[in-house]
């Protein structure tokens, strides 16, 4: 018979996340006049598209591409944040979707240049 414990993802012996990588593209939506704009009216909800289907065409089975609500960088969006390396990156074109697809999660490399600093 299972127990709950016996269908816990940190039973030692599975050792196996769900996925390898969890990246969240903001898709947070303001007010067209909002002095902070937002992500959405950015282009991320297309670029999250793009990202979900290149990831695909790519191979990247173990990565998981989800929207998420505001991440509270809207003056610098669109925003990405990468987990479980927690880079945050601002992707505002498909050509950034792609380096970001390539670079980090294929190759491991982070890009330097679309990398949000923490006093941004």
């Amino acid at each position: 018979m299972n127990t709950p414990e016996d269908s816990s993802p940190s039973r030692a012996e599975d050792n196996q996340l769900y996925f390898d990588c969890h990246v969240f593209c903001c898709t947070n939506e303001r007010a067209e006049n909002h002095t902070r704009g937002s992500c959405a009216r950015r282009g991320s909800v297309e670029l999250r598209d793009y990202m979900k289907s290149r990831a695909k065409a790519l191979g990247l089975k173990r990565t998981r591409i989800n929207s998420s609500g505001c991440l509270d960088r809207c003056e610098l969006g669109p925003t990405v944040v990468i987990y479980p390396d927690g880079i945050w990156y601002r992707a505002e074109s498909t050509a950034d979707v792609d380096e970001i697809l390539t670079s980090h999660l294929q190759n491991g490399t982070p890009v330097e240049r679309l990398i949000l600093k923490v006093d941004a």
